[in-house]
């Protein structure tokens, strides 16, 4: 079943290349701005960048994002000061992080 839609899809394309359907749009010839998403569970993902792209992510995302960052950077550092730098602010950002979460445990949810 995935194959055939996979198909279907990439069949639509080509057909789309080929009317010229796909030419002139918003950012050809641009660079894509891929964010890192690799924290997000992959089933979140799309729901991830359409909220990033309007501007409305939830707090605990902004931090997550921010904490994985922190990590690579850590991981890459260059020298033992700029390590314990990166560690003292992961520290920091996952502290916020488990604070609010522990918020959102607590606070029952009202959907209006």
């Amino acid at each position: 079943m995935r194959d055939a839609i996979f198909k279907i899809a990439e069949r639509k394309i080509q057909e789309a290349i080929e009317n010229g359907d796909l030419d002139n749009l918003p950012g050809a010839g641009k660079p894509l701005k891929l964010e890192t998403d690799f924290h997000v569970p992959e089933d979140l993902r799309a729901t991830y960048g359409i909220l990033r792209q309007a501007g409305v992510l939830p707090e605990e995302l902004d931090l997550q994002q921010a904490i994985a960052k922190l990590e690579e950077m850590l991981a890459a550092a260059p020298s033992a000061e700029e390590a314990g730098r990166l560690k003292a602010k992961l520290m920091e950002k996952r502290l916020h992080y488990d604070i609010l979460m522990e918020k959102r445990r607590k606070k029952p949810l009202h959907i209006y």
